[in-house]
């Protein structure tokens, strides 16, 4: 068995953060495509992008 329903969901919740993560971190050095582009990613991602793109002040990358 692969697992409980709990055990997936709480491994994708880990793997979304780190991937958050990630992106926070080049958001610094990003030039306007790259956080056009991470913005894209992140609504992909998470239902919750809307307040992190307004949080990182993506909103008009």
């Amino acid at each position: 068995m692969a697992g409980s329903e709990r055990q997936r969901e709480l491994r994708r919740r880990r793997k979304r953060r780190e991937q958050i993560n990630k992106y926070k971190a080049k958001l610094d050095k990003a030039s306007p495509s790259e956080k056009a582009e991470i913005a894209r990613k992140l609504r992909g991602m998470t239902p919750g992008a809307n307040v992190l793109i307004e949080r990182w002040q993506l909103s008009d990358a």
